[in-house]
């Protein structure tokens, strides 16, 4: 498994939201631009948007936020 890099990753709330991916998708860009990480939220939209499901989505998102 890959991983994206050692910095600290911002926490999101997923848990008890909607689990459409794009939502999914849009939460976690927030939480990066929120934490200051505008760039690695360009880097995970532009991957998310090239995953071939939803399970991977979910697998790259636990790489870029602490899911809450």
């Amino acid at each position: 498994m890959e991983t994206v890099a050692t910095e600290e990753r911002p926490v999101c709330k997923l848990i008890g939201e909607n689990g459409n991916v794009f939502n999914v998708i849009g939460r976690v860009r927030r939480a990066l631009i929120n934490a200051g990480m505008s760039e690695r939220a360009k880097e995970f939209t532009a991957r998310a948007e090239r995953s071939g499901s939803y399970d991977e989505v979910l697998q790259l998102t636990m790489k870029y936020v602490e899911i809450e």
